[in-house]
């Protein structure tokens, strides 16, 4: 579920000829979530609204990386114009994508949840932009799939993660900031996050996992609490490596892996990720077998 995706233009310098360099990628927290998955091995079908002319082309752009999509007309075409030559904050322009109307809603959500009875699993990404979506939207798509016995995977924040996370659902990834901006958590220490974690999977979430930046993530589930621990990564570019580490999760909840290591595999996919220039990119080979250097250790 891409519920917006992003024509991502982006300026960097080409150091061998001193000149610009532009590249254009199909982007948006869902399709960088979906690239990965798709280098995992995955079969990924994508559902978004994916109108105007940039969401034509960011399309286009998606099914040439051998995405399948489920395409609405309305709503989408968003672009991010972001210029990476200078340092500091690249994002020059961002026109968000088109507000999402009642029927849009509607053929956005039975779009995404048809697609979603088929899959070995759904996983649920958020938008940066206020485009319409309503809070309890996404809870009740997770509701409908979950009940129907697939499982679902959520990469959320704010109001949508709170909703969400209400559902029984197989997992729910944050970042301890976001968790902390939410006021889901007092602070970003173990325990608050740890507190805030069980009081969800009292609820029925079946695990929620909290990254920490440079710190080992968190893994709660009804069994206890775990730390993942991955082995330093000089970092190239630090975003992306979120959405990663839940491509890596899906495809480990859709392969039938134990919790534990469907994060073992996200957590290797997105420490390899920020080794590189582009988000959602990587070599299954290569995660696969940095996922075996990866530690989950119990906490007391």
């Amino acid at each position: 579920m891409a519920p917006e995706p992003l024509l991502t233009i982006e300026i960097e310098t080409d150091r061998v000829r001193d000149a610009p360099e532009i590249h254009v990628h199909p982007g948006g927290q869902g399709l960088w979530v979906a690239t990965m998955a798709g280098s995992l091995g995955a079969e990924v079908v994508v559902c978004g609204p994916f109108g105007g002319e940039t969401g034509e082309i960011t399309a286009h752009l998606a099914r040439s990386r051998g995405l399948e999509l489920r395409a609405t007309a309305q709503g989408g075409g968003g672009t991010l114009l972001r210029d990476r030559r200078n340092g500091g904050d690249p994002d020059l322009v961002a026109m968000p994508s088109t507000r999402l109307d009642r029927h849009a809603l509607d053929d956005l959500y039975g779009t995404a949840l048809v697609a979603a009875l088929a899959a070995d699993v759904c996983v649920l990404t958020g938008v940066q932009h206020d485009i319409g979506l309503p809070g309890d939207y996404l809870a009740r798509l997770a509701r409908d799939v979950a009940a129907s016995g697939t499982p679902v995977v959520a990469d959320l924040n704010g109001e949508l993660a709170t909703a969400v996370g209400k559902e029984a659902i197989a997992v729910l990834k944050m970042s301890d900031e976001e968790m902390v901006d939410s006021d889901l958590a007092a602070d970003d220490s173990v325990e608050a996050l740890r507190r805030a974690a069980e009081g969800w999977i009292d609820a029925g979430l079946g695990a929620l996992v909290v990254s920490r930046a440079h710190e080992p993530a968190l893994v709660v589930t009804g069994e206890g609490t775990s730390t993942v621990a991955t082995p330093s990564v000089s970092t190239v570019d630090h975003r992306g490596a979120g959405d990663s580490m839940t491509a890596g999760i899906a495809v480990g909840v859709a392969r039938g892996l134990p919790v534990a290591d469907a994060v073992r595999l996200g957590a290797a996919a997105g420490a390899l990720n920020v080794a590189r220039h582009g988000l959602g990119t990587g070599r299954r080979d290569e995660i696969e077998s940095f996922a075996t250097r990866v530690t989950v250790a119990a906490l007391g």
